[in-house]
């Protein structure tokens, strides 16, 4: 069996390394645990250690980081160990700056007598509304392990569910990136050739021909501004995205474009249902949910639908009733699954299943996806290769037509 050196802490916070044989990283947190120890780093013995590093800065914290705080800290928890000590030890195994940075001021914070979802609330940017919410829940019901086992759930099916989705676009974007890299190598070291070529014999170029050359002309001498046109395209999408008007025109075309429209559909309905499921079952109340939920949500059409749907339930209307408006964005089947939960009082219950089944729904979407936006691909490989190859050829057949 493989040897480890680890790195572990008891139960009153005193820390203890060591090396152990064990079969994986799992076997070897089960045989630490017997020994009253909680794994917090572990590493194979004959690894070669890198010479050197390059760190990049953070700018922020991922979803990684975070589910790797929670899911230890739920650890730590569960083992009666302080929050202090807990978030001390996890905070000295992170990288990230930033992250590192803001849970020691939380640990000072909570040493000071502070509530732990107190503390978070300063950093709204790491830990959003949802895990505040669910933390103070937690503390004031006395039930802070099981909310942190809710949220673990929660961010490793949001995880994996973004993995899928990352996962699925690779092979299109490799697709197009290397068609466009292909491209501009044609246009950059053929097209100035023959362009050459065309002027020598003054022949008449037809616009699609001029046009080509046109651009081969500009990348070759001014290739600069394709980098500041492509500056200025991201940053004015960024812009976009953060403007009210932008925004909605984004949301809008990605709710109508006909293979990405199912799958954004899907991945919200299962956000929206994941999300109140968790909510509702750490004991939030219903119109907290709602309101909550809406902001954890990107689409501005699920926004609105939720915070509107809140406004009515306050004023006593069922969720599913308020809900059956927006059928055109939230399936009539998880509208008609919510309101069998109200009936029997198994919201949450309902709520979860429903999140499981459009989880799978998408993955099973993302799995055919690369085989549903390959003929698209294809279609637009083709166009561009016919385009550039009439352009080139059209002016050939006018030479051999007047040499006749």
């Amino acid at each position: 069996m493989p040897r480890y050196s680890y790195k572990a802490i008891s139960k009153k916070g005193e820390k203890e390394s060591g090396v152990l044989e064990a079969k994986d990283i799992h076997h070897l947190t089960q045989v630490l645990r017997q020994k009253d120890l909680i794994l917090i780093k572990a590493k194979p013995e004959g690894v070669a250690k890198k010479k050197f590093e390059i760190s990049l800065p953070s700018f922020g914290v991922s979803l990684t980081e975070k589910l790797f705080f929670t899911r230890n800290l739920l650890m730590m928890v569960s083992a009666a160990l302080s929050l202090p000590r807990a978030i001390e030890s996890l905070a000295d195994q992170i990288k990230n700056e930033k992250f590192k940075k803001a849970l020691y001021e939380i640990r000072e914070e909570i040493q000071k007598g502070k509530a732990f979802s107190e503390s978070l609330s300063k950093h709204s940017d790491i830990f959003p509304e949802l895990y505040q919410s669910m933390v103070k829940i937690g503390e004031e019901s006395g039930t802070l392990e099981d909310v942190l086992k809710t949220l673990t759930s929660q961010m490793e099916r949001e995880h994996d569910l973004k993995s899928k989705i990352k996962g699925a676009m690779i092979y299109p974007a490799v697709v197009v990136s290397a068609m466009i890299g292909i491209g501009i190598l044609m246009i950059v070291m053929v097209v100035p050739k023959l362009a050459e070529t065309f002027r020598e014999l003054n022949v008449e170029l037809p616009p699609t021909t001029q046009f080509v050359i046109f651009l081969a002309e500009f990348l070759v001498h001014r290739w600069y501004f394709l980098i500041l046109i492509f500056i200025i395209l991201i940053f004015l999408f960024r812009a976009a995205l953060k403007s009210k008007g932008g925004k909605r025109i984004i949301d809008t075309i990605t709710l109508k474009i006909p293979i990405i429209s199912p799958i954004i559909k899907k991945m919200n309905s299962a956000y929206t249902a994941r999300t109140l499921s968790s909510l509702i079952s750490a004991g939030v109340p219903i119109i907290n949910s709602l309101e909550i939920t809406s902001r954890t949500l990107g689409n501005i059409y699920y926004k609105k639908a939720l915070m509107e749907g809140s406004e009515r339930v306050r004023k006593g209307e069922k969720l599913s009733e308020v809900l059956k408006p927006y059928t055109s964005i939230y399936p009539p089947v998880l509208i008609q699954m919510m309101a069998v939960g109200e009936e029997t009082g198994q919201t949450a219950t309902i709520l979860t299943k429903l999140a499981d089944f459009y989880e799978e729904e998408v993955s099973n979407a993302t799995k055919n996806l690369s085989s549903l936006i390959e003929p698209v691909l294809i279609l637009i490989i083709g166009v561009a290769i016919g385009f550039f190859a009439i352009s080139m050829i059209q002016p050939m057949y006018s030479m051999l037509g007047a040499i006749k």
